[in-house]
C-alpha cells in the first residue's frame, strides 16, 4: 500500500521532486564503518606515541607526551584528518590502499616535526622516539586495519554486513554479472529484473521501481544501460528513493545522464557509480524555496516597472493588459501563462492566416520573425524579455519554476512526436536552456528537444545559476528575441 501510495503522489511532483525527504538508504553503515576506522586509527594512534614516549629517549618536548596525554589530541586530529584527506575513509577499494595510509602517516610525522621545530627549535623531540612512533604507528595502523577487514570478509562469507542489492539486466548477461557481484563479496543480491521489461513498458518500470522499494533495497545494478529508453526516469526515481545506482558496462554502450560519477572496480570490471544526495529530495526543496523567494522579492522591488509597462500598453494600443494565455505544464496539464500583451487583441484569430509563414522546419511551434501582430510596444517589451515579467505570478502560485523547459501553447503540443512529452515531466521554466542557446534563432525543434533532455538530466541548483546569469546576458545583447 505505501509503495503504491508514493507512486502516485510521485505522479503529481516534477520528476525531481521526492515524496518526502530521507537519508540516503545505507548511510547508517557508512556512517558505523567510518566511525569504527577512525575510533581504530585514534586508539593504534595513541598506543603508538606512548609506547614511543615509554621505550624512546627521554626528552623535554613538544611531542613528549608522558606528562600530558591531552597533549595527543591535536597530534590524533592532525594524523586522522591527513588520513581522511587521502579518502581512507571512504569505499572499501580506497581504505584498503595501505600505501596512501603509510604515506598520509610519514607526511604527518613530518609536519609535526616541522611545527614542533618552529614552536621549540632548540629542544623538539629525540630521534629515537621519533622514528619509534612513525614506525609504530604505520605498523599498528596497518595491521589493525588489515585485521579489519579480514573480520568483516569473514562476517561476510556468513551473509552478514552486506549491502541489499537489486540486479537489472538481460536474461542472457544475469549470470555474468552475478559472479561479477559475487568477487566482491559484499553485496546481498535480493532480486533481478529483465531489462527488455523496462524498454519496453514504463508501467513495468514503476511496478519494478516499487517492488525494489519494498525490498528496503540500497543499491541497484544496471547492466545493458543503454537499452532503457526512460533511463532518466529510473536515475531520478532511484535518486529521490536515496537509492545508488550502478552502470555495469557488461555491453560497454552507455550513454551518461549525469557528470557527478565515481568509476568504481566491481569483479575486476569498471563500473559508473552515481551516489544520490545525502538528503534526497533537498536540492530540489531547496529549488523551489529559492523560486519563491526570489520571484516574490522581484514582485514587490518591480512593482513600479509593472505600472509603467501596464500605462505604455493602454496607451499604445486597445486591449487588455495582460495576456493569459493556454499553456500546457507538468504532466500535461494545462494552466494559464501570464504575460504583458505585445499583440493586437484579435491576434490568435490572426495566426491561422499566417500558418504558411511560420519559420520553425518542423512546424511544431510557430515563430515568424516580422510578426504583422506585434504591437510598437510590443516588439520592445519582447526584444528584452520584458513580456515575461507577469510569469513571475505563475512562479509564486507554483506552476511554473524560474528554470525549466518553456511552457508551450495547445496548438504547439497537439504537434508533438511521441519522444516530445518528456519535457512535461518538470515543471516549466520562465527561462532555459533553449533561452540561452539561441531562443528564436533555434528553428529545429528537435534540437530544443535536446536542450531540455540535457537540462533534465543533468540539473543541478549550480546549473540554474548559471542559467540565470546567462539570460540576463542574452536579454542584454537581445540575442534571437523577437
Amino acid at each position: 500500500m505505501t509503495s503504491t501510495t508514493s507512486l502516485s503522489l510521485n505522479s503529481k511532483l516534477d520528476l525531481r521532486a521526492a515524496v518526502f525527504t530521507r537519508l540516503r538508504r545505507g548511510t547508517g553503515v557508512r556512517w558505523l564503518r567510518v566511525f569504527t576506522l577512525i575510533l581504530l586509527d585514534a586508539s593504534m594512534l595513541y598506543l603508538a606515541w606512548q609506547l614511543a614516549a615509554t621505550y624512546g629517549n627521554s626528552l623535554d618536548s613538544p611531542l613528549d607526551t608522558r606528562h600530558s596525554p591531552l597533549l595527543l589530541l591535536p597530534i590524533l586530529a592532525t594524523q586522522i584528518s591527513l588520513i581522511a584527506a587521502k579518502g581512507l575513509y571512504d569505499s572499501r577499494q580506497k581504505r584498503r590502499n595501505y600505501f596512501s595510509l603509510v604515506k598520509a602517516l610519514t607526511f604527518s610525522h613530518i609536519l609535526l616535526l616541522l611545527i614542533a621545530f618552529i614552536y621549540q627549535p632548540g629542544n623538539f623531540v629525540s630521534r629515537s622516539t621519533f622514528l619509534l612512533s612513525w614506525f609504530l604507528s604505520v605498523s599498528l595502523s596497518c595491521v589493525a586495519r588489515f585485521s579489519l577487514d579480514n573480520a568483516v570478509e569473514y562476517f561476510r562469507t556468513q551473509g552478514a554486513v552486506r549491502y541489499p542489492t537489486f540486479l537489472i539486466c538481460r536474461p542472457e548477461d544475469r549470470e555474468k554479472a552475478v559472479k561479477l557481484l559475487g568477487r566482491e563479496n559484499c553485496y546481498k543480491l535480493l532480486g533481478w529484473e529483465d531489462v527488455n521489461s523496462l524498454a519496453v513498458d514504463k508501467h513495468n518500470m514503476d511496478t519494478t521501481l516499487a517492488h525494489i522499494s519494498s525490498l528496503g533495497v540500497s543499491e541497484v545494478f544496471v547492466c545493458s544501460w543503454a537499452s532503457i529508453k526512460s533511463r532518466m526516469f529510473l536515475y531520478w526515481k532511484l535518486r529521490n528513493a536515496g537509492i545508488t545506482l550502478h552502470i555495469l558496462p557488461i555491453d560497454i554502450d552507455l550513454e551518461i545522464i549525469d557528470q557527478t560519477l565515481e568509476l568504481k572496480m566491481v569483479g575486476g570490471l569498471p563500473a559508473l557509480k552515481l551516489s544520490p544526495p545525502l538528503i534526497t529530495g533537498s536540492d530540489f526543496l531547496v529549488k523551489r524555496c529559492f523560486d519563491f523567494c526570489c520571484a516574490a522579492v522581484f514582485v514587490l522591488l518591480a512593482a513600479p516597472l509593472y505600472l509603467v509597462i501596464a500605462l505604455l500598453i493602454k496607451l499604445d494600443s486597445p486591449g487588455p493588459i495582460f495576456y493569459k494565455q493556454i499553456r500546457i505544464g507538468l504532466h500535461g496539464q494545462p494552466f494559464k501563462v501570464w504575460k504583458f500583451r505585445t499583440m493586437v487583441a484579435d491576434a490568435e484569430k490572426l495566426q491561422k492566416e499566417l500558418e504558411a509563414r511560420n519559420e520553425m522546419q518542423d512546424g511544431v511551434l510557430f515563430k515568424m520573425k516580422n510578426d504583422p501582430r506585434i504591437t510598437g510596444v510590443g516588439g520592445f517589451l519582447r526584444r528584452y524579455s520584458l513580456d515575461e515579467l507577469p510569469q513571475m505570478f505563475n512562479v509564486l502560485f507554483g506552476e511554473m519554476s524560474l528554470v525549466g523547459p518553456r511552457p508551450l501553447p495547445l496548438r504547439d503540443v497537439e504537434n508533438f512526436a511521441e519522444h516530445h512529452f518528456i519535457r512535461h515531466e518538470v515543471l516549466p521554466g520562465i527561462t532555459g536552456l533553449w533561452q540561452v542557446s539561441g531562443r528564436s534563432d533555434i528553428i529545429d525543434f528537435e534540437k530544443v528537444i535536446l536542450l531540455d533532455v540535457t537540462y533534465m538530466e543533468s540539473w543541478s541548483l549550480w546549473l540554474d545559476l548559471q542559467i540565470l546569469l546567462q539570460t540576463v546576458m542574452v536579454i542584454l545583447r537581445k540575442k534571437g528575441a523577437y
